[in-house]
């Protein structure tokens, strides 16, 4: 309890919530104090030298310990809390993290590993030291500030002189009071690059690269600065029809993360796996295996969508300079790193020059000294300052050339040498160390004068030195957006009570609609011409006498309803049809013209735009003279969902019922290859490969020497080593040109794909098989450049018809061998002219543009009189309905 003479002053406040306390004394400081303890000493690196205190203190206890063999982890952690006020535990958990980045620490024994979450081994068991890196490029004490230690017992450096941008190379992370901190890893390779760039005045662009490697798309990453974001996905790829495989797995994952968030969406019913096996060891290799049946492609976008295969990263720049937050992005930070490096090259140099110009006077003293046997001038001296004037006097005709006045400590090391040296001094030998010293000391100076040049140098040794086995692991990419409605599984019933109208998923007693999913939206029709769409939920009242209820899918323009209503008690019907794209959910749409007691006649939902042919009849009344004739809906344009329509009658409709069930009236659909997201598109985004009807197929080949055709989904997943995309002609050969590893020579075939639901190999199985050349022309041609042999010139290019080469056989045959020649390289040319088979076409109907409008659509007059008896009703798959 605080009592009132602890330095509190309590305030009454008017308002009811009560009394505001003011905190002085030492509780306004303290708190203050503790956040900025914990911003400055624990949690946030420092520009400088990119480590955080424990960080350095750690580094530099292993110096002191450094004598190029391992030292127990443990024992390092015990060193280090000479300097450090913590516990062992956080030094040596700061020390794992620094070890399993593989840049700064030479490590031995159980470290951990990254990829399974496994922890390493006690510091007792586990030993280090600095990395040859580390060595080369964190220390100088010469260049290095120093300060007392927290408890005035030794010295620490106040900032390590890191020449190099060693914090963007492994990253950084922490949260203090109040403030946070996320600096990615970026490529070591990339990272000396840029730096060269900004020394030679180019621009440049730094990108994160994470040692769990993955897929990672960068567009918003807003050069590490608060507000970026990082999308990283797992590297997922199809091992047979009902396995995947993961191989890489994306930064702030481990493979049981990632396994447990497969199971949970698994239990969720997100996502339908069969089992999952954990084969990682040294690399990661997780076994997904689906039920017969599963889409693989499917399942892959699922596993983005609801697990952590996929994943966001906010970065945040911040780091501590001259003690205070300081917020940047990550292209400046390596700026002021690269001009940091150049600060400290120079401060090298300076100390260097410096050095060899001391060491240059003395070897020049030391000769002037021997040489003219000035040390005899000492003989008869009794004192040691007589010995001192004696010598400078001694020295003074033979100093001109000095660069620097002769001090008395100078002559001090004079009376020091030994006489065993003077007696073999050797002048020749004398003036070469002179002479080698000058030239130093030139080069010195060369490199200060040229010290960018000498900058870049030196980073470009760095890369020579170091950079071996340090490639780009993650892939950069352009994420294509996965559509969580279009993946998931469906993994509970829907059911309709059409009369009361109620649907749901608890309606178990009701009539079954269709699979859905938990995130699925639902679109309903009633009979009195209005529609909804609403989420699932177990039980959604949306209107009586439902006719029609399916699965909504969003900006679905293929999927066209057509609809004959009465407007109004007594009015005129009318004809319609249209699409729904885009709507408000929960909210009641009326399909009709408004009046009130309008009532649908006939309604149809057609998922590729069907057009059927119906027959209305009418009520006997008055002098009608046609009571029964045919509308084909493929004369009606599809219009949006508001317009009233064409005027079917204005007289009273009997029953409408279905004559003929129609085909598809919309336009064979674009499809487009993205490929920098490597994915299907029908928005124009890429290249244009064709125009695909239902029965139409992609042709597949890839640079394995397989092919295959699939139907052409959104979802699909391509290989990498992908090399020909396109709409497959049943009746165009493929011609190829392959190395046969077996037979060791080069052969052509042509060939017709013979099973087009299998992938097929069609190059010999031999493992230095090789695909050469692959042509989908129906005339291609190929240039033969032979290899020179010794001793005769090299034969002149050879130009092959592979139409006249080979005629078109089996896709397992071996083919026609090429030529016994050595051959250097083959090279496809333009193919020779020829005009391609017009497709037949699949319907004779007409194409109608669901885009266009028009007011001018007139319905057919009525053909009969006949007068038909029938009742209404509703088929058994809800898709068609008759009033």
């Amino acid at each position: 309890m605080i009592e009132e003479n602890d330095s509190l002053e309590n305030q009454q406040n008017d308002e009811p919530n009560g009394t505001i306390t003011r905190v002085t004394g030492m509780y306004k400081d303290w708190f203050l104090d503790y956040a900025s303890y914990v911003i400055l000493e624990r949690a946030v690196p420092a520009i400088e030298d990119g480590f955080k205190p424990v960080q350095r203190r750690i580094m530099h206890s292993m110096k002191d310990l450094d004598d190029g063999r391992y030292n127990k982890v443990a024992n390092i952690v015990g060193h280090t809390m000479q300097y450090h006020p913590h516990g062992d535990a956080s030094i040596a958990d700061a020390m794992v993290q620094i070890g399993q980045k593989d840049l700064l620490i030479d490590t031995q024994g159980n470290w951990g590993n990254i990829l399974t979450g496994d922890s390493a081994a006690a510091s007792r068991y586990i030993e280090a030291r600095l990395s040859k890196f580390a060595l080369d490029v964190v220390y100088n004490q010469k260049i290095t500030e120093w300060q007392a230690s927290y408890d005035g017992r030794r010295k620490e450096p106040v900032n390590l002189p890191v020449m190099f941008p060693l914090l963007l190379a492994q990253g950084g992370e922490g949260i203090a009071v109040g403030l946070s901190t996320k600096i990615l890893p970026h490529n070591f390779i990339e990272l000396i690059e840029a730096s060269i760039k900004h020394l030679q005045g180019k621009r440049f662009t730094i990108l994160p690269d994470f040692p769990t490697a993955g897929i990672a798309d960068f567009t918003n990453y807003n050069d590490g600065n608060r507000g970026g974001k990082v999308r990283v996905r797992a590297k997922i790829s199809q091992f047979d029809k009902n396995t995947l495989v993961i191989s890489e797995i994306p930064f702030g994952t481990t493979t049981s993360s990632l396994i447990d968030s497969i199971l949970k969406a698994n239990d969720k019913g997100k996502i339908k796996i069969k089992k999952i096996e954990d084969n990682t060891a040294a690399e990661v290799e997780i076994l997904v295996h689906l039920p017969s049946g599963l889409s693989p492609d499917k399942t892959i976008d699922a596993l983005y969508a609801f697990t952590s295969c996929e994943s966001s990263i906010s970065p945040l720049g911040c780091v501590i300079e001259e003690n205070k937050p300081l917020f940047i992005g990550v292209s400046e930070m390596l700026r002021r790193s690269t001009d940091n490096t150049v600060q400290l090259l120079k401060q090298e140099l300076e100390i260097k020059l410096a050095e060899l110009e001391e060491q240059w006077h003395f070897a020049s003293l030391e000769r002037i000294f021997i040489e003219n046997r000035i040390y005899r001038d000492i003989e008869e001296e009794e004192t040691w300052q007589g010995v001192i004037d004696a010598i400078d006097k001694g020295l003074q005709p033979y100093i001109k050339h000095l660069k620097r006045a002769i001090t008395e400590d100078d002559i001090v090391r004079l009376t020091e040498i030994r006489i065993k040296r003077i007696s073999k001094f050797d002048i020749d030998k004398a003036q070469q160390k002179i002479e080698a010293l000058e030239e130093q000391i030139a080069q010195v100076k060369h490199h200060l004068a040229n010290l960018i040049d000498y900058a870049i140098a030196y980073f470009k040794r760095l890369k020579n030195d170091y950079g071996e086995g340090r490639e780009r692991k993650t892939e950069i990419r352009i994420f294509d957006d996965v559509d969580a409605t279009k993946v998931v599984i469906r993994n509970t019933k829907l059911y309709v009570n059409r009369e009361e109208g109620f649907i749901g998923t608890s309606l178990r007693r009701d009539e079954y609609v269709c699979d859905c999913s938990d995130i699925d939206d639902i679109i309903v029709f009633t009979k009195t011409g209005k529609m909804m769409v609403t989420k699932v939920d177990s039980k959604t009242f949306v209107g009586k006498d439902i006719i029609h209820v399916a699965v909504f899918k969003k900006k679905d323009k293929r999927t066209i309803y057509n609809m004959i209503y009465r407007d109004g008690k007594g009015g005129p019907s009318y004809i319609k049809r249209f699409a729904v794209t885009s709507i408000t959910r929960d909210r009641e749409y009326d399909l009709t013209n408004g009046n009130k007691q309008s009532a649908v006649l006939y309604f149809s939902a057609n998922p590729n735009g069907e057009a059927e042919v119906v027959t209305v009849n009418l009520r006997q009344a008055g002098s009608i003279k046609k009571l029964k004739w045919d509308i084909d809906f493929a004369d009606i344009l599809i219009k949006g969902r508001v317009s009233k329509g064409n005027l079917v009658t204005k007289y009273s409709v009997k029953r409408i019922e279905l004559k003929e069930k129609g085909v598809s009236t919309l336009k064979p659909r674009k499809i487009w290859f993205d490929d920098s997201v490597q994915r299907l598109n029908v928005d124009g985004r890429g290249e244009l490969i064709g125009e695909f009807r239902g029965e139409d197929r992609l042709l597949v080949i890839t640079q394995s020497g397989r092919l295959k055709t699939i139907i052409p989904e959104l979802t699909t997943h391509f290989d990498n080593d992908m090399i020909v995309l396109e709409k497959w002609i049943p009746k165009k050969p493929i011609s190829v040109i392959y190395y046969d590893g077996e037979k060791e020579r080069y052969y052509v075939k042509r060939f017709l794909v013979e099973n087009e639901n299998k992938e097929e190999l069609f190059i010999s199985e031999h493992s230095d098989s090789q695909l050469e050349i692959v042509s989908t022309d129906w005339r291609p041609v190929a240039e033969v450049v032979f290899a020179k042999e010794r001793g005769k010139d090299r034969r002149e290019n050879l130009e092959v018809n592979l139409e006249e080469f080979i005629a078109v056989k089996g896709i397992n045959a071996l083919g026609n061998q090429l030529t016994k020649e050595r051959i250097n390289q083959i090279n496809l040319l333009e193919p020779l002219p020829y005009e391609a088979p017009k497709e037949t076409p699949a319907s004779e109907i007409e194409v109608v543009d669901e885009t266009e409008v028009s007011s001018e659509n007139k319905v057919p007059k009525p053909n009969s009189d006949t007068d038909d008896e029938g009742d209404f009703g509703v088929d058994n798959e809800g898709q068609v309905t008759l009033f």
